[in-house]
C-alpha cells in the first residue's frame, strides 16, 4: 500500500492506527475512536462523508467491507456489525436565543418561538438539546436543560422581558462555549460532541466582551458553532466570525424560520454521518494491517490502521460494548465554513447555489 497524504498516527489501548485515505476515492472516512478488548473484538468509531464534505448518512454492515493484511475478512466469520453509537457517543447542542428588546418587540416572536420548538424536533432525537437566552444581562438564562422538552420550554418565551434591552451577544458567546464544555467535560460517555448555536437579531450592542475574547473563546473551544441572523442589523461579516461552521444572515426578520430549518438540517445531517463498527478479528496473533471500505453515494473510501492481536481467541460477540477511553475522550476537529455567502438582504436566496436547501450559505465540513 502507498504512503498516503496527510497520514496520522494514533496509539490506543495495544493498537496503533495508521489513519490512511486513498487519494482517488470519493468518500473521505476520519476516525474519531478506536476500541480493541480480548477475546477478539475490534470496534472503530468514525465519520463517512463526500469529497466535498457532505455527510453520509444510513449505511448499513453489508456497506462495509473489511480487509485484514489485503484480504478480505468474510462477514460470516468476522459478524460485522454497526451498534447504536448512543452506547459510546453523545451529543449535545447549545441553542443561544437573543432575547434583548429588539427582538421581543419585533412582533416575530411568535415565529422565533415556533422556528426554535420545530429546531428541537429536529436535533433533539440525535443530540441533547439546551436552550438559553440573553439579552444586555452579563449572564446567560437558562430555559431548557440538556436533554429537556424544548417545544414546552420555548413555548414560556411569549411572556419573558429582557431584563436589559441591550444586547451582549459576545459575552453570551464566550459564557455559552464555557456551559457546553463543562456540559461536555462531566459527560458520562468517553465520546462527547458538542454544537453551540446562536440565534441574533442585530449585533452586540453591551459592550460586555470584545470579538477578540469571542475569537479566544472559539479558538479553544473544539466543537461547531453556527449562527443564524435575521434582522436589519444583521452584520454577516461579523457573524460569521462566530459561526464557523455555517452561518446563516438576512437582514429580513421574516427569515427567522428558514435560518432555523437550515442550520438544523445541516446537523441533523452531520449527526448521520457518524458511524460505529464492531466485528470479530480472524486473527489470533501479531500485528496487523486493517482496512474499513466504506460504499455509499455511488463511490468508495476507505480508513486502514494497524492493530495487535496477541492474546485473541473465540468467543467474540461484535454487539460488546468498546472500550473507549473516558479519561482520554477524543472528538473530532470543527467543522469550518468555506465560500460561505450570506442571502440577498430581505430577499431569496440565489437559485442552485451555496450549501443546504439552496441558500447562500456554503459550511464545508
Amino acid at each position: 500500500m502507498g504512503k498516503p497524504k496527510g497520514i496520522g498516527l494514533c496509539i490506543g489501548l495495544n493498537v496503533a492506527f495508521l489513519i490512511a485515505t486513498a487519494g482517488c476515492a470519493g468518500l473521505k472516512l476520519q476516525l474519531v475512536d478506536h476500541s480493541v478488548r480480548r477475546p477478539s473484538n475490534v470496534a472503530v468509531y468514525f465519520t463517512v462523508e463526500t469529497r466535498n464534505g457532505d455527510p453520509v448518512a444510513n449505511l448499513t454492515p453489508q456497506d462495509f467491507h473489511i480487509y485484514e493484511d489485503k484480504q478480505p475478512v468474510s462477514i460470516l466469520e468476522s459478524k460485522q456489525t454497526i451498534l447504536n453509537p448512543e452506547i459510546a457517543a453523545i451529543h449535545y447542542t447549545l441553542l443561544l436565543v437573543d432575547l434583548s428588546g429588539s427582538v421581543v418587540d419585533s412582533g416575530e416572536m411568535p415565529a422565533l418561538i415556533e422556528a426554535a420548538s420545530t429546531f428541537g424536533d429536529r436535533v433533539g432525537p440525535y443530540q441533547k438539546v439546551a436552550v438559553y437566552t440573553f439579552d444586555g444581562s452579563p449572564h446567560l438564562t437558562q430555559v431548557v436543560p440538556f436533554g429537556g422538552n424544548v417545544r414546552g420550554g420555548v413555548a414560556a418565551l411569549a411572556t419573558r422581558r429582557p431584563s436589559d434591552p441591550s444586547t451582549n451577544l459576545n459575552g453570551a458567546v464566550i459564557e455559552g462555549v464555557r456551559v457546553l464544555q463543562q456540559q461536555m467535560e462531566h459527560a458520562p460517555l468517553p465520546l462527547r460532541f458538542g454544537t453551540l448555536v446562536v440565534f441574533t437579531d442585530g449585533t452586540d450592542r453591551a459592550h460586555r466582551a470584545s470579538e477578540d475574547d469571542v475569537a479566544r473563546s472559539l479558538d479553544g473551544a473544539g466543537f461547531d458553532t453556527y449562527v443564524i441572523g435575521a434582522g436589519q442589523e444583521v452584520d454577516s461579516k461579523q457573524l460569521s466570525r462566530i459561526g464557523r461552521s455555517g452561518t446563516f444572515a438576512s437582514q429580513n426578520r421574516a427569515d427567522v424560520q428558514r435560518g432555523f430549518t437550515e442550520i438544523s438540517a445541516r446537523i441533523e445531517a452531520a449527526s448521520k454521518r457518524y458511524y460505529l463498527l464492531s466485528y470479530c478479528s480472524p486473527s489470533r496473533a501479531g500485528e496487523h494491517e486493517v482496512e474499513v471500505e466504506a460504499n455509499g453515494a455511488g463511490t468508495s473510501g476507505r480508513l486502514a490502521y494497524r492493530f495487535n492481536a496477541n492474546g485473541f481467541g473465540p468467543g467474540c460477540d461484535p454487539n460488546t460494548r468498546p472500550s473507549f477511553d473516558v479519561k482520554h475522550p477524543r472528538q473530532p476537529p470543527p467543522a469550518k465554513a468555506a465560500g460561505q455567502r450570506p442571502p440577498p438582504e430581505g430577499g431569496p436566496p440565489p437559485a442552485g447555489k451555496g450549501g443546504v436547501g439552496g441558500t447562500g450559505w456554503n459550511p464545508k465540513r
